[in-house]
């Protein structure tokens, strides 16, 4: 048994998974939510996990997009595709502007930058007066894709917003296999040695930022699409605080990682409080019935037991543990 050579089949039963998720019971709308952030989470990966930059401002590409994409559509009347098409150049737009900064500097100083940057436009959304200021973009019709797909069906959305996460994927895989992503490597384990072969390091790290940034946009005007609003909290800090806790829970540096975290983030942020009424119910405990609003704590501390107990997370302990079983090469899927 070989991981790489069996990945592809893990990935085409994952796909048929989700393609039959409707018809097995799975509420269409939550499963998007989770391919919208599993796509934010891959994007993210990408920067940190094979570039190694760590960025605290990625909130910033998913909820600008989502704003701009929710003006576009509600404001302007733009169709479905010239929206997500709008979302995916403004977050490459701040991946460039925020990525120009970011690579002049050197571990926490470049990380803070990106967290100031984001904080910028955090604030900017909240003052600016078309992006709704507190109450955010509400109402955002879904159209019709190309004039054909009436969107507004939540059947036909979810299909739509398969296709674009899984192209979305295999975009990112394609870059990661390429030379290109050989090279990103050799920056994270040994900049100054990629330095000394001929490569413009900080011109790699900036594309790798653009690239980051605007599969991070995609998915926020998709998210945008299919709930219908954006809001503060998708340029809020503790945004870009949830995508760093999918991508270490799931696995930096591996593919599958980022998907199984986000799974893991999402599930947890809606079962919650269903887990805390029920837990309530049978102990007579009125305390869990608050177990919902501490949301944060009970990721935290998922977040904790991971590190201490799965450094490598979910999916890295698994490779690892397949490869110490004569699994071979390919602990990157």
């Amino acid at each position: 048994m070989n991981v790489k050579k069996f990945a592809p089949v893990g990935y085409g039963l994952l796909l048929l998974a989700l393609i039959a998720a409707p018809f097995l019971g799975a509420y269409p709308v939550f499963v998007m939510k989770l391919l919208c952030f599993a796509l934010f989470a891959s994007a993210f990966n990408l920067l940190l996990g094979y570039t190694g930059l760590l960025s605290f401002g990625h909130a910033a590409f998913l909820g600008g997009a989502a704003y701009v994409t929710g003006h576009a559509v509600k404001v302007w009347g733009a169709t479905p595709e010239l929206g997500l098409l709008a979302g995916l150049l403004s977050g490459a737009a701040l991946g460039l502007v925020m990525g120009w900064f970011t690579i002049r500097r050197q571990g926490i100083y470049a990380t803070m930058i990106t967290l100031a940057l984001a904080q910028m436009l955090f604030f900017a959304a909240l003052q600016l007066p078309f992006t709704g200021g507190e109450d955010g973009l509400q109402g955002v019709p879904r159209g019709k894709l190309f004039g054909v797909l009436d969107l507004s069906s939540d059947m036909t959305m979810y299909y739509v917003c398969l296709v674009i996460v899984v192209l979305a994927f295999l975009l990112i895989v394609r870059t990661i296999d390429s030379p290109f992503g050989q090279v990103l490597r050799g920056i994270k384990e040994n900049e100054p040695r990629a330095t000394s072969l001929g490569y413009d390091t900080n011109r790699f790290k900036l594309l790798a930022f653009v690239i980051s940034a605007a599969i991070a946009g995609l998915a926020g005007a998709l998210k945008t699409l299919v709930l219908g609003f954006a809001t503060l909290s998708d340029v809020h800090w503790s945004a870009s605080g949830h995508v760093v806790l999918m991508t270490l829970v799931g696995g930096m540096g591996t593919l599958s990682g980022p998907l199984v975290g986000a799974a893991v983030v999402v599930a947890l942020e809606n079962k919650i409080g269903e887990l805390g009424n029920l837990l309530a119910s049978l102990t007579t405990i009125d305390w869990f019935n608050t177990l919902g609003e501490s949301v944060t704590i009970v990721t935290g501390l998922i977040f904790v037991v991971c590190v201490l107990a799965f450094r490598r997370g979910i999916m890295g302990e698994i490779i690892a543990w397949l490869e110490r079983r004569g699994a071979g090469g390919g602990g990157s899927h």
